[in-house]
């Protein structure tokens, strides 16, 4: 009985532990108007991971990809921003993607 309750515990120990590791890190992006025809974005995960590396998309209001990158070892990405209205994608994989709609971006 005790080896069966043991083994019960552990079990629902694993269970508790995975479940927490699947949530573990959020990925947050933000972007800034620098004024001056740019924008930089920067990015990371709510767990401290660094974004270094995640790709990053620039889309016009069609959808149409208009630029693209990755985030430098400083998880900062900048771009030339586009005329008229457009999207980032802070895209770091399925389930770890964010979209930044361009008239939320300010200085």
């Amino acid at each position: 009985m005790k080896k069966i309750f043991a083994k019960t515990i552990v079990a629902a120990g694993l269970v508790v532990l995975s479940a927490s590791a699947a949530f573990a890190h959020s990925p947050l992006c933000s972007c800034f108007d620098n004024g001056d025809g740019t924008v930089m974005c920067e990015g990371g995960f709510s767990d401290g991971s660094s974004a270094s590396g995640v790709r990053m998309f620039i889309r016009d209001e069609s959808g149409s990809v208009v630029a693209k990158g990755k985030m430098d070892e400083n998880s900062e990405y900048e771009f030339k921003k586009p005329a008229g209205a457009y999207t980032v994608t802070f895209d770091a994989g399925e389930g770890h993607s964010i979209e930044i709609d361009g008239s939320d971006i300010v200085e």
